[in-house]
């Protein structure tokens, strides 16, 4: 006599048996080709590895976390280096997200519009940066931006003086503060800091250089984000902004309180990419200034490949693969907990209500 169940019971088992063996081919390639170097890249970090021989090899030995000691509290050249390289990349991932998510959205609203022709002309025009060679891109840029390039003359027919650009290491806002004669920070700001470099180096904003590269970045990715945001926009239905405009929304309106909400989902995966890759940026410094003028450029994922590969101290390189890894996986965390869905008090609901005709037009008839 059978018991109750046990024939489901025994499917279930057999499909999920079965799905194993489906998905144990991606499992072992994932294995053998990322989770296991993973480990050993971690393991190096602990270590003092020459780069000779296996990182398992018994003569290598284990330093604990001298390796990140180094580039974060010993206070010589590596950490001062690295401070460099964190301020840089920050003021970078500054710049772009907001821009390129901004300029995304704006044209994913500009071709979803209905009225506009050759709309498949455009996203394809517009598109198109992304899926070019990002080596390619820079080599351009170095010709646009050199001394005398397109950009400088295109500034000199408008009486500009164009700087020079990659070989300019002046951060634009102690520039735009020299402008107006601040030469010099208060001494709070001078006398203290974090990673060898002072609170007033920190707020140097982007060297010249940099700013090339943010406008690189901004033109290269809008694209990609932009068929995000459009396949966003069409998953809207029509009849919701239909709603909206027989309620008196006008076009500002049904844009921040119909369209903006529901491409909530799609702004986070805008917005985690767009912070994801502004992190790891590489290909572009490599190939274009490799950390000059004055590493004004340097970005962390340049310097692991500079002191790992360049230097042979692949332990301090590791180790600043996985700080950039930590800080990519922290702000990825509090990107989510910022937009993170909460829920709407009754005082909110009505600050945020459309407007209702039928509703002013009642106190009328009443008291008519």
């Amino acid at each position: 006599m059978r018991r109750n169940g046990s024939p489901t019971r025994r499917i279930r088992r057999g499909e999920g048996l079965a799905g194993w063996v489906f998905v144990s081919p991606a499992l072992i390639v994932l294995g053998l080709f990322l989770l296991a170097p993973v480990l050993m890249a971690l393991w190096v970090s602990f270590s003092d590895w020459s780069g000779r021989g296996s990182p398992l090899s018994p003569n290598v030995g284990f330093v604990g976390l001298d390796n990140y000691a180094a580039v974060s509290t010993d206070g010589g050249l590596a950490e001062r280096d690295f401070g460099i390289a964190l301020r840089n990349n920050a003021w970078y991932v500054l710049l772009v997200v907001p821009l390129q998510t901004a300029l995304a959205l704006t044209l994913a609203l500009l071709v979803n519009r209905a009225v506009l022709r050759g709309r498949g002309l455009f996203r394809t025009a517009f598109y198109f940066p992304s899926v070019t060679s990002s080596v390619a891109i820079t080599v351009l840029w170095l010709f646009l931006f050199s001394t005398s390039g397109v950009i400088n003359e295109a500034l000199s027919w408008l009486g500009i003086d164009g700087p020079n650009w990659f070989n300019d290491p002046n951060g634009v806002v102690h520039d735009l503060l020299g402008a107006v004669g601040i030469e010099a920070g208060p001494a709070a700001l001078t006398q203290s800091g974090f990673l060898g470099l002072s609170w007033w180096d920190w707020l140097a904003g982007p060297s010249v250089a940099m700013s090339a590269f943010v406008l690189m970045a901004v033109f290269t990715t809008s694209g990609t984000f932009m068929l995000l945001f459009l396949a966003g926009l069409q998953n809207i239905g029509g009849e919701t902004l239909e709603a909206a405009v027989m309620d008196g929304a006008g076009p500002w309106q049904r844009f921040w309180r119909v369209t903006l909400p529901q491409l909530k989902p799609t702004l986070f995966t805008v917005l985690t990419l767009g912070l994801i890759g502004c992190w790891q940026v590489f290909d572009q410094i490599y190939t274009g200034t490799q950390g000059a003028p004055g590493k004004t450029t340097m970005t962390p994922a340049y310097l692991s490949y500079q002191s790992a590969f360049i230097s042979q101290e692949w332990g301090r390189g590791a180790a600043i693969a996985f700080i950039l890894f930590a800080i990519i996986v922290f702000f990825t965390i509090l990107q989510r907990w910022v937009l993170r869905d909460r829920p709407v008090s009754r005082r909110r609901a009505r600050q945020y209500a459309l407007p209702s005709p039928t509703a002013d037009a009642a106190p009328k008839e009443d008291a008519r």
